[in-house]
Protein backbone atom coordinates (compact mmCIF):
# COMPACT_ATOMS: atom_id res chain seq x y z
CA UNK A 1 0.00 0.00 0.00
CA UNK A 2 1.33 3.48 -1.04
CA UNK A 3 1.60 6.70 0.77
CA UNK A 4 -2.34 8.53 0.38
CA UNK A 5 -0.74 11.07 -2.00
CA UNK A 6 1.15 9.00 -4.65
CA UNK A 7 -1.00 7.97 -6.73
CA UNK A 8 -2.70 11.88 -6.93
CA UNK A 9 -2.98 13.15 -10.58
CA UNK A 10 -2.23 16.22 -12.22
CA UNK A 11 -4.00 18.59 -11.70
CA UNK A 12 -4.83 20.87 -14.89
CA UNK A 13 -4.14 24.94 -15.19
CA UNK A 14 -7.20 26.92 -15.85
CA UNK A 15 -6.17 27.48 -19.77
CA UNK A 16 -5.84 23.72 -20.34
CA UNK A 17 -9.05 23.19 -18.38
CA UNK A 18 -11.01 25.39 -21.06
CA UNK A 19 -9.59 24.85 -23.87
CA UNK A 20 -10.59 20.82 -23.03
CA UNK A 21 -13.85 21.84 -22.17
CA UNK A 22 -14.60 24.48 -25.01
CA UNK A 23 -13.07 22.13 -27.84
CA UNK A 24 -15.40 19.11 -26.96
CA UNK A 25 -18.29 21.36 -26.65
CA UNK A 26 -17.40 22.53 -30.05
CA UNK A 27 -17.59 18.66 -31.43
CA UNK A 28 -20.83 18.18 -29.78
CA UNK A 29 -22.01 21.29 -31.13
CA UNK A 30 -21.67 20.11 -35.03
CA UNK A 31 -23.10 16.69 -34.64
CA UNK A 32 -26.36 18.18 -33.60
CA UNK A 33 -28.35 21.52 -35.19
CA UNK A 34 -30.32 24.82 -34.35
CA UNK A 35 -30.76 25.38 -30.40
CA UNK A 36 -30.22 21.56 -29.84
CA UNK A 37 -26.56 22.00 -30.66
CA UNK A 38 -26.38 24.94 -28.29
CA UNK A 39 -28.06 22.92 -25.83
CA UNK A 40 -25.53 20.31 -26.09
CA UNK A 41 -22.15 22.81 -26.02
CA UNK A 42 -23.42 24.01 -23.03
CA UNK A 43 -24.14 20.41 -21.27
CA UNK A 44 -20.57 19.30 -22.61
CA UNK A 45 -18.54 22.77 -21.49
CA UNK A 46 -20.40 22.83 -17.78
CA UNK A 47 -20.06 18.93 -17.28
CA UNK A 48 -16.37 18.62 -18.30
CA UNK A 49 -15.68 21.71 -15.63
CA UNK A 50 -17.35 20.69 -13.47
CA UNK A 51 -16.36 17.25 -13.31
CA UNK A 52 -12.56 17.78 -13.12
CA UNK A 53 -12.56 20.47 -10.68
CA UNK A 54 -14.70 17.75 -8.28
CA UNK A 55 -12.27 14.73 -9.24
CA UNK A 56 -9.12 16.82 -8.29
CA UNK A 57 -10.94 17.75 -5.09
CA UNK A 58 -12.24 14.32 -4.62
CA UNK A 59 -9.02 12.28 -5.33
CA UNK A 60 -7.12 14.25 -2.53
CA UNK A 61 -7.66 12.27 0.74
CA UNK A 62 -9.73 13.55 3.42
CA UNK A 63 -7.44 15.44 5.54
CA UNK A 64 -9.68 14.93 8.66
CA UNK A 65 -8.98 11.16 8.03
CA UNK A 66 -5.54 10.66 7.88
CA UNK A 67 -2.97 9.27 10.09
CA UNK A 68 -1.53 11.99 11.95
CA UNK A 69 2.19 11.00 10.56
CA UNK A 70 0.99 11.69 6.97
CA UNK A 71 -1.21 15.06 8.55
CA UNK A 72 1.54 16.40 10.55
CA UNK A 73 3.93 15.94 7.09
CA UNK A 74 1.54 17.56 4.77
CA UNK A 75 1.07 20.04 7.27
CA UNK A 76 4.66 21.17 7.11
CA UNK A 77 5.32 20.96 4.34
CA UNK A 78 2.55 22.61 2.50
CA UNK A 79 0.45 24.12 5.23
CA UNK A 80 -2.81 21.58 5.62
CA UNK A 81 -5.54 24.66 6.52
CA UNK A 82 -4.05 26.69 2.83
CA UNK A 83 -4.39 23.63 0.88
CA UNK A 84 -8.09 22.55 2.21
CA UNK A 85 -8.74 26.42 1.29
CA UNK A 86 -7.71 25.81 -2.46
CA UNK A 87 -9.78 22.66 -3.02
CA UNK A 88 -12.56 24.39 -0.91
CA UNK A 89 -12.03 27.05 -4.33
CA UNK A 90 -12.39 24.63 -6.83
CA UNK A 91 -15.32 22.73 -5.18
CA UNK A 92 -16.73 26.42 -5.32
CA UNK A 93 -16.03 26.82 -8.94
CA UNK A 94 -17.79 23.04 -10.04
CA UNK A 95 -20.71 24.56 -8.21
CA UNK A 96 -21.01 27.80 -9.63
CA UNK A 97 -20.05 26.30 -12.67
CA UNK A 98 -23.21 23.88 -13.04
CA UNK A 99 -25.55 26.91 -11.23
CA UNK A 100 -24.35 28.76 -14.88
CA UNK A 101 -25.27 25.87 -17.18
CA UNK A 102 -28.78 25.64 -14.61
CA UNK A 103 -29.09 29.37 -14.73
CA UNK A 104 -28.73 29.42 -18.91
CA UNK A 105 -30.84 25.89 -19.75
CA UNK A 106 -33.82 27.45 -20.15
CA UNK A 107 -32.79 30.73 -22.17
CA UNK A 108 -31.40 28.28 -25.23
CA UNK A 109 -34.87 27.08 -26.48
CA UNK A 110 -35.99 30.33 -28.45
CA UNK A 111 -34.45 31.61 -31.68
CA UNK A 112 -31.38 30.03 -32.93
CA UNK A 113 -29.17 33.67 -32.73
CA UNK A 114 -30.43 34.23 -29.14
CA UNK A 115 -29.64 31.01 -28.21
CA UNK A 116 -26.17 31.13 -29.43
CA UNK A 117 -25.58 34.72 -27.91
CA UNK A 118 -27.24 33.24 -24.19
CA UNK A 119 -24.55 30.31 -24.84
CA UNK A 120 -22.10 32.72 -25.84
CA UNK A 121 -22.67 34.63 -22.53
CA UNK A 122 -22.90 31.40 -20.53
CA UNK A 123 -19.52 30.07 -21.83
CA UNK A 124 -17.68 33.77 -20.85
CA UNK A 125 -18.92 33.28 -17.24
CA UNK A 126 -17.80 30.07 -16.97
CA UNK A 127 -14.43 31.02 -18.41
CA UNK A 128 -14.27 33.75 -15.66
CA UNK A 129 -14.77 31.35 -12.62
CA UNK A 130 -12.22 29.11 -13.85
CA UNK A 131 -9.86 31.88 -14.46
CA UNK A 132 -10.56 33.24 -10.83
CA UNK A 133 -9.23 29.91 -9.65
CA UNK A 134 -5.97 29.73 -11.51
CA UNK A 135 -4.13 30.66 -8.20
CA UNK A 136 -5.83 27.64 -6.63
CA UNK A 137 -5.43 25.04 -9.10
CA UNK A 138 -1.37 26.20 -8.87
CA UNK A 139 -1.39 25.87 -5.20
CA UNK A 140 -3.20 22.01 -5.62
CA UNK A 141 -0.90 21.35 -8.35
CA UNK A 142 2.18 22.29 -6.24
CA UNK A 143 1.44 20.51 -3.15
CA UNK A 144 1.13 17.25 -5.37
CA UNK A 145 4.22 17.64 -6.69
CA UNK A 146 5.47 17.97 -2.82
CA UNK A 147 3.78 15.54 -1.27
CA UNK A 148 3.85 12.56 -4.09
CA UNK A 149 7.21 11.85 -3.64
CA UNK A 150 7.61 11.84 -0.06
CA UNK A 151 9.50 8.64 1.40
CA UNK A 152 7.02 5.31 1.69
CA UNK A 153 7.26 5.06 5.88
CA UNK A 154 4.39 3.34 6.59
CA UNK A 155 2.93 4.40 9.89
CA UNK A 156 0.97 1.48 10.71
CA UNK A 157 3.67 -1.10 10.60
CA UNK A 158 6.15 -1.01 13.66
CA UNK A 159 8.51 1.48 13.48
CA UNK A 160 12.67 1.85 14.61
CA UNK A 161 13.74 6.01 14.27
CA UNK A 162 17.30 6.33 14.32
CA UNK A 163 19.05 9.34 16.14
CA UNK A 164 21.55 11.08 16.75
CA UNK A 165 24.09 13.43 15.93
CA UNK A 166 26.37 13.38 12.47
CA UNK A 167 28.64 10.59 11.98
CA UNK A 168 28.33 8.94 14.62
CA UNK A 169 27.33 5.83 13.14
CA UNK A 170 23.43 6.22 12.18
CA UNK A 171 23.53 5.52 8.58
CA UNK A 172 26.15 2.42 8.82
CA UNK A 173 24.08 1.30 11.05
CA UNK A 174 20.62 0.84 9.11
CA UNK A 175 22.96 -0.08 5.79
CA UNK A 176 24.59 -3.19 7.93
CA UNK A 177 20.94 -4.81 10.11
CA UNK A 178 19.09 -4.28 6.56
CA UNK A 179 22.05 -5.76 4.55
CA UNK A 180 21.75 -3.05 2.31
CA UNK A 181 17.96 -2.98 1.43
CA UNK A 182 17.14 0.36 2.18
CA UNK A 183 15.61 3.28 0.18
CA UNK A 184 16.66 6.59 0.14
CA UNK A 185 14.19 9.49 -0.53
CA UNK A 186 14.26 12.98 0.48
CA UNK A 187 12.03 15.30 2.44
CA UNK A 188 11.22 18.67 0.82
CA UNK A 189 12.87 20.66 3.39
CA UNK A 190 15.74 18.84 3.79
CA UNK A 191 19.22 18.78 2.17
CA UNK A 192 20.22 15.41 2.83
CA UNK A 193 17.90 11.67 1.84
CA UNK A 194 16.51 9.77 4.82
CA UNK A 195 16.97 6.28 4.82
CA UNK A 196 14.40 4.04 4.97
CA UNK A 197 15.21 0.20 5.75
CA UNK A 198 13.90 -3.03 6.21
CA UNK A 199 14.86 -6.18 8.81
CA UNK A 200 12.38 -9.01 9.66
CA UNK A 201 12.18 -10.87 12.87
CA UNK A 202 9.56 -13.52 14.15
CA UNK A 203 8.09 -13.33 10.84
CA UNK A 204 7.50 -9.36 11.07
CA UNK A 205 8.83 -6.71 9.03
CA UNK A 206 10.37 -3.71 10.92
CA UNK A 207 10.75 0.16 9.67
CA UNK A 208 14.11 1.13 10.37
CA UNK A 209 14.25 5.08 9.63
CA UNK A 210 18.02 7.07 9.54
CA UNK A 211 16.54 10.76 9.45
CA UNK A 212 19.31 13.33 8.88
CA UNK A 213 18.98 17.05 8.59
CA UNK A 214 15.78 15.84 11.63
CA UNK A 215 17.10 14.16 14.67
CA UNK A 216 20.69 14.72 14.25
CA UNK A 217 20.54 18.32 15.97
CA UNK A 218 19.18 20.07 18.88
CA UNK A 219 15.12 21.73 18.73
CA UNK A 220 16.26 25.18 18.57
CA UNK A 221 17.82 24.70 15.44
CA UNK A 222 15.22 22.90 13.34
CA UNK A 223 13.21 25.66 11.22
CA UNK A 224 9.59 25.08 11.70
CA UNK A 225 9.25 22.60 8.99
CA UNK A 226 11.66 20.74 10.57
CA UNK A 227 10.39 20.45 14.06
CA UNK A 228 6.80 19.52 12.52
CA UNK A 229 8.50 17.03 10.86
CA UNK A 230 10.06 15.52 13.79
CA UNK A 231 5.66 15.58 15.06
CA UNK A 232 5.47 13.51 12.49
CA UNK A 233 8.02 10.68 13.23
CA UNK A 234 6.27 10.90 17.07
CA UNK A 235 3.54 9.65 15.58
CA UNK A 236 5.17 6.85 13.43
CA UNK A 237 7.73 6.01 15.95
CA UNK A 238 7.23 2.66 18.09
CA UNK A 239 10.99 3.07 19.41
CA UNK A 240 14.06 4.87 19.14
CA UNK A 241 17.30 4.26 18.63
CA UNK A 242 20.13 6.65 19.59
CA UNK A 243 23.27 6.34 18.73
CA UNK A 244 26.86 7.61 20.45
CA UNK A 245 29.72 8.24 19.50
CA UNK A 246 32.33 8.86 22.69
CA UNK A 247 35.34 8.17 20.26
CA UNK A 248 35.62 11.77 19.26
CA UNK A 249 35.68 10.95 15.73
CA UNK A 250 32.34 12.50 14.68
CA UNK A 251 33.31 16.23 15.38
CA UNK A 252 30.44 16.36 18.06
CA UNK A 253 31.67 16.35 21.68
CA UNK A 254 29.52 14.08 23.89
CA UNK A 255 28.18 16.57 26.12
CA UNK A 256 26.22 17.99 22.85
CA UNK A 257 25.21 13.92 21.90
CA UNK A 258 24.03 13.16 25.40
CA UNK A 259 22.10 16.88 24.59
CA UNK A 260 20.32 15.60 21.46
CA UNK A 261 19.65 12.47 23.62
CA UNK A 262 17.76 14.09 26.38
CA UNK A 263 16.00 16.68 24.13
CA UNK A 264 14.72 13.72 22.02
CA UNK A 265 13.65 11.57 25.75
CA UNK A 266 11.82 14.50 26.01
CA UNK A 267 9.90 14.38 22.59
CA UNK A 268 9.14 11.06 21.97
CA UNK A 269 6.35 8.90 24.23
CA UNK A 270 7.92 5.52 23.07
CA UNK A 271 10.94 3.40 24.40
CA UNK A 272 14.66 4.86 23.68
CA UNK A 273 17.77 2.55 23.62
CA UNK A 274 20.77 4.11 23.49
CA UNK A 275 24.03 2.80 22.36
CA UNK A 276 27.71 3.78 22.36
CA UNK A 277 29.23 3.06 18.82
CA UNK A 278 33.12 2.98 17.84
CA UNK A 279 33.66 0.75 20.81
CA UNK A 280 36.95 -0.63 19.32
CA UNK A 281 38.23 3.11 19.12
CA UNK A 282 37.09 4.44 22.76
CA UNK A 283 39.06 3.95 25.78
CA UNK A 284 37.61 2.82 29.13
CA UNK A 285 33.38 2.24 29.74
CA UNK A 286 30.93 3.50 27.54
CA UNK A 287 29.03 6.09 29.02
CA UNK A 288 26.43 5.96 31.47
CA UNK A 289 24.06 7.36 29.49
CA UNK A 290 24.51 3.98 26.86
CA UNK A 291 22.26 0.90 27.33
CA UNK A 292 24.74 -0.94 24.99
CA UNK A 293 28.22 -0.92 23.24
CA UNK A 294 29.03 -2.09 19.75
CA UNK A 295 31.22 -1.17 16.65
CA UNK A 296 30.27 -1.24 13.26
CA UNK A 297 33.64 -1.62 12.17
CA UNK A 298 34.04 -4.94 13.66
CA UNK A 299 30.57 -6.28 13.94
CA UNK A 300 30.37 -6.33 18.19
CA UNK A 301 27.41 -6.64 19.38
CA UNK A 302 25.45 -5.02 15.99
CA UNK A 303 23.13 -7.83 16.33
CA UNK A 304 22.40 -7.23 19.92
CA UNK A 305 21.77 -3.89 19.65
CA UNK A 306 19.26 -4.21 17.13
CA UNK A 307 17.56 -7.38 18.91
CA UNK A 308 17.24 -4.97 22.06
CA UNK A 309 15.25 -2.57 19.99
CA UNK A 310 12.76 -4.82 18.36
CA UNK A 311 12.21 -5.76 21.68
CA UNK A 312 11.29 -2.34 23.07
CA UNK A 313 9.03 -2.22 20.15
CA UNK A 314 7.26 -5.03 22.07
CA UNK A 315 5.16 -5.28 18.78
CA UNK A 316 2.20 -8.13 18.65
CA UNK A 317 0.13 -8.54 15.72
CA UNK A 318 -3.28 -8.66 15.79
CA UNK A 319 -4.55 -11.64 15.67
CA UNK A 320 -7.97 -12.90 14.23
CA UNK A 321 -10.27 -13.47 16.90
CA UNK A 322 -12.94 -16.93 16.71
CA UNK A 323 -16.17 -16.31 17.39
CA UNK A 324 -17.72 -18.28 19.90
CA UNK A 325 -19.32 -20.97 18.71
Amino acid sequence: MSHPFEQLPTTPRSEELLDKAFSRASRSGRAKRGTDAQQSMLLTAANIVSDNLQNVVGDWPDFDRLDPFYYELADAIVGADDLRQHLNELSWAANKTTEIRYEYEPRLSGDLETARKFRKQAFARIADVVEEIEDDLLAVADAREQLRNLPDIRPDDPTIVVAGSPNVGKSSFVNDVTRATNEEAAYPFTTTEIQIGHVEANHITYQIVDTPGLLDRPAEQRNPSESQAVSALEHAADAVLVVLDPSGDSGYPLETQLQLRADILERFDVPVVTVANKRDRFEGDAPAEADYSMSLETGENVQHVLDAVIEAVGYEPELPIDDER
